[in-house]
C-alpha cells in the first residue's frame, strides 16, 4: 500500500467510524441537548485530544515493536485481525435497534471541565484503545516513518471527528430523532461491521 492509498483507505473507514454512533456521540448530543452548544464544544474537543492520545499511544508503540521482534508484530496483527472479524460479525448479525443518548448521563461539569470529561471519556474507553491498536497499524505502509505516520491518521480521525461534533451540535434534535428511528441504527452497524470484517480479513492476509 502507498502512502495516497494508505490515507484514501484511512479516510473512507474513520470516515464510516465517525458516522457510526458510540459513547462520544451520545456524550456530545445529551450535552448539546441539556447544556447548551459551547460545554458540548468543549465535550467534542475534548474527546478529539483522546484520540489524538490513542494515536499517539499507538504510533510510539507499534514503532518500537516494529524495531524489537516481527514476531511481537505477527502476533498483533493476527490478534487485530480476529478482533476486527469478530467486531464486524456481531455488527452484522446483531446491529442495534435503538441508539441511546441517556448512555452519556454522569455528574454535571462546567466549562474546561466537559473538556477534561470528553478527554477521559475517550482515553479510560478500554474499547477505544483496542480499536485503534487492532485497526491503525494497517494504514502504515511498509518504510513510513511509524509513528508520525500514525499520528497523521489520527489527526484525520481528529478533523473529521470536530467537523461530525460541528453538525452534531448544530442539529442535535434532528440527528438525535434519526438515531431513535431502528433502520437507520442498523444500517449504520452492518455497513460499519462489513467495514471492519473487510478490514480484518485483509490484516489477516497482509505480509509484510
Amino acid at each position: 500500500m502507498t502512502v495516497p492509498e494508505a490515507l484514501i483507505a484511512f479516510s473512507v473507514a474513520a470516515g464510516l467510524l465517525t458516522l457510526t454512533p458510540g459513547l462520544d456521540t451520545a456524550l456530545v448530543l445529551r450535552t448539546a441537548a441539556s447544556e447548551g452548544p459551547r460545554p458540548a464544544a468543549y465535550a467534542a474537543v475534548g474527546i478529539c485530544l483522546g484520540t489524538l492520545g490513542w494515536g499517539a499511544a499507538v504510533g510510539f508503540g507499534l514503532g518500537a515493536l516494529l524495531a524489537a521482534s516481527t514476531l511481537a508484530f505477527e502476533i498483533l496483527k493476527w490478534a487485530g485481525a480476529a478482533y476486527l472479524v469478530w467486531l464486524g460479525v456481531h455488527l452484522i448479525a446483531r446491529p442495534r435497534e435503538r441508539f441511546d443518548v441517556a448512555a452519556a448521563r454522569g455528574p454535571q461539569a462546567h466549562g474546561v471541565q466537559w473538556l477534561w470529561r470528553g478527554a477521559l471519556n475517550n482515553l479510560l474507553n478500554p474499547k477505544a484503545g483496542i480499536f485503534y491498536v487492532s485497526f491503525l497499524p494497517q494504514f502504515i505502509p511498509q518504510g513510513v516513518a511509524v509513528a508520525p505516520f500514525a499520528i497523521l491518521l489520527a489527526s484525520l480521525h481528529v478533523l473529521m471527528g470536530l467537523a461530525w461534533f460541528a453538525v452534531l451540535i448544530g442539529a442535535t434534535r434532528p440527528i438525535a430523532g434519526a438515531l431513535q428511528k431502528a433502520a437507520v441504527v442498523r444500517w449504520l452497524d452492518r455497513a460499519t461491521g462489513g467495514l471492519f470484517l473487510a478490514f480484518g480479513v485483509r490484516l489477516a492476509l497482509e505480509r509484510r
